[in-house]
């Protein structure tokens, strides 16, 4: 759902930039033919917001792609031996995790460039403020590197998938 509301919300940003966009520009005629260089950072300004958000509407579709596939696949029987397609599931929900990351990243960097239309202080400040939020959120502290080299190291029984879903 997140990833839905997420995809909405990029396309509709980049759908409302792209008719600012296009409005300001018939305003301003023929500024650039008269040296009106304003006019031309202003534009680089918005489609680099555009793309950004654009990037992001891609990520989250591939992120409800994949996770759309995880949940078919979730449901189709297997043998107990098979782990080719236990892998094959964890594989497409890793992927999904990481379009969805990868999306949240492109709104993370939307906001420097927004701030960028104020001015280059207000995108100095911002994106010293989102390295210091990214540090904190890629890092992970003692107890949580406690916590996942805790489960990885239990000892699970090797085909059994219920046994493994209890333990987590």
């Amino acid at each position: 759902m997140a990833s839905t509301l997420l995809a909405t919300t990029a396309i509709t940003l980049s759908s409302l930039i792209s008719v600012f966009v296009s409005s300001s520009a018939s305003d301003s005629g023929n500024a650039l033919v008269y040296g009106n260089t304003t006019h031309l950072i202003s534009s680089i300004k918005y489609f680099s917001i555009l793309l950004c958000f654009l990037l992001a509407f891609l990520c989250n579709v591939q992120s409800i792609r994949y996770y759309a596939h995880v949940s078919f696949l979730v449901t189709v029987p297997t043998s107990q031996g098979n782990k080719d397609s236990i892998d094959y599931v964890a594989r497409n929900l890793n992927r999904g995790s990481f379009f969805w990351s990868l999306g949240l990243r492109a709104f993370y960097l939307s906001f420097p460039l927004f701030l960028w239309t104020f001015g280059p202080i207000p995108m100095f400040l911002c994106c010293c403020i989102m390295s210091f939020i990214l540090y904190f959120l890629d890092t992970t502290t003692s107890f949580t590197r406690h916590l996942h080299t805790h489960l990885f190291n239990e000892e699970m029984k090797p085909d059994d998938p219920e046994s493994i879903g209890q333990t987590m």
